[in-house]
């Protein structure tokens, strides 16, 4: 059973079906390159033989999308490695309750509380919470805490609330709907938030969900994974943005914090959402967490719980060796997914997916990307970001927003896709946006992933093509060789 603390070195980042060395690094720009057959390479995809082909399945939607590439082609798969799978994980919950981090055990910390409020993910991530949460209820029922002063909020941040058939599968448990208050966090309720004043560091507004702010006990849940702006999800990240009134997410995702290089996938130094995120749980008094991490099945490969910074940064630790891959080499041709349900519900959510693999995406590719957006863009503020986009330009865009102290809601997320269209051209691979819907995306739109495969490679004359199944859960960063890092510098 693997625990906290106790995880395998990684093995070799990127796994590659050949080696990548056919391609050269580092090459010129405009060097002349063997134009390739796209007419043999078509034709080479419809003959369908096994043995001259590859297949790739991406996450998309509740299933997987089959790519079909042909043998040609020099396909690199970026995945994690294979994690560990806790073969018992009520047992492994049990345990983690009973051995905290960086803190006394779950069931005497309840003794001495009058209340507790526990803080979970809304539907956007693929949180287990029918694992844990019915034991962390039962361990507080157990230490002499009544059901009626136990809450369980939904941190929406500022997404909309989980209602109906939507919180049923969140909670994944009836007995915890029927035993306790579960209840949506709504951001722009003012009165629902308690003020607790401005980060010392970047004058951040503090205030947060009320319900949480004044139990005696405060635990927030989550799944621990790469996250494009503030490193990891999980953790701090969970009471904010998760459970902060609007003023303070609209002032901590401004463009001034996007804009920020070090605002970023997998980074912690001197991320500023990150140490924004640190300074409110000390503004806050503290806080427990349980940190959550499962596997490309998503199934349960680790769990903790104690001290809220403590414990996330131990699941972080576990997590990289399997989130952060290398590649030795930048690719014309990118394939992504937004991870599937229920992180490709939304086009809002998919702009993760474009932002993951930026490293890897050589000036003027294209990123290729399978989204099923089943609810279409996302919401109205979203949208109406997007049509920004759409009537100024992304210079303008960007231009106009660095202006303020405080984003519009969701603008951020235009903002964030602004990184990968600066490298290259995005395409989409939708079934879920119909043309109008399109429009405002401000990327292209393809009928079918193996074209667009063809398609790029033929324009750019390199075959190289990476291909990252679980979107980004998966960040690969650039690793060159000694010898070519070498020569870079001596240039």
């Amino acid at each position: 059973m693997i625990m906290r603390g106790q995880w395998p070195k990684p093995l070799t980042k990127c796994r590659s079906r050949k080696s990548e060395a056919a391609s050269p690094i580092g090459a010129a720009p405009n060097a002349t390159l063997r134009p390739l057959d796209l007419a043999g390479l078509r034709r080479g995809l419809a003959r369908q033989r096994i043995n001259h082909q590859m297949q790739v399945e991406l996450n998309y939607g509740r299933g997987k999308l089959p790519i079909q590439l042909p043998d040609d082609l020099q396909v690199t798969v970026l995945r994690k490695q294979p994690m560990p799978v806790l073969p018992d994980p009520s047992a492994a919950v049990r345990k983690a309750l009973q051995e905290p981090v960086e803190a006394a055990a779950l069931e005497k910390l309840a003794r001495t509380a009058r209340s507790v409020a526990i803080a979970i993910c809304d539907i956007t991530r693929p949180v287990p919470n029918h694992l844990f949460l019915r034991p962390l209820i039962e361990t507080l029922l157990q230490a002499g805490i009544p059901a009626k002063a136990i809450g369980v909020l939904v941190a929406t941040g500022l997404h909309r609330p989980n209602l109906g058939e939507e919180l049923d599968e969140l909670i994944g448990d009836p007995w915890v709907l029927r035993k306790v208050r579960v209840e949506n966090h709504y951001a722009t309720r003012d009165e629902d938030h308690v003020l607790l004043g401005n980060t010392s560091s970047r004058g951040t507004v503090v205030r947060l969900d009320r319900r949480f702010v004044e139990a005696d006990l405060r635990i927030a849940t989550g799944l621990v994974e790469p996250h494009f702006m503030a490193g990891y999800s999980g953790g701090r990240k969970v009471i904010a943005p998760g459970l902060a009134h609007a003023d303070t997410i609209t002032t901590f995702h401004s463009a001034r914090f996007m804009a920020d290089p070090k605002a970023a996938n997998c980074n912690f130094e001197g991320n500023p959402l990150h140490e924004e995120q640190l300074e409110i749980v000390r503004m806050l008094g503290g806080a427990l967490a349980i940190n959550a991490v499962v596997d490309e099945e998503r199934r349960l490969s680790f769990i903790n719980f104690g001290e809220i910074v403590a414990s996330h940064a131990e699941a972080v630790a576990f997590v990289r060796n399997y989130a952060e891959v290398s590649a030795r080499r930048r690719f014309k041709t990118v394939v992504t997914s937004a991870a599937g349900y229920p992180l490709d519900k939304t086009y809002y959510q998919t702009v993760k997916g474009m932002v993951g693999p930026i490293d890897i995406l050589a000036p003027g590719g294209r990123l290729i990307v399978a989204s099923e957006c089943s609810e279409g863009l996302g919401s109205p503020e979203f949208i109406e970001a997007q049509r920004r986009l759409i009537q100024h330009g992304p210079s303008e865009f960007l231009r106009r927003i660095l202006l303020k102290s405080r984003a519009a809601i969701d603008e951020w997320q235009t903002q964030m896709q602004l990184k990968p269209m600066a490298i290259g051209t995005i395409q989409l691979y939708s079934t879920g946006l119909n043309p109008a819907q399109h429009i405002l995306t401000g990327i292209a739109r393809i009928d079918s992933v193996p074209s667009a495969v063809l398609e790029s490679v033929a324009a750019s004359g390199d075959s190289a093509v990476a291909v990252i199944p679980e979107g980004p859960y998966v960040v690969p960063f650039l690793q060159l060789e000694p010898e070519k890092q070498a020569a870079k510098v001596e240039n």
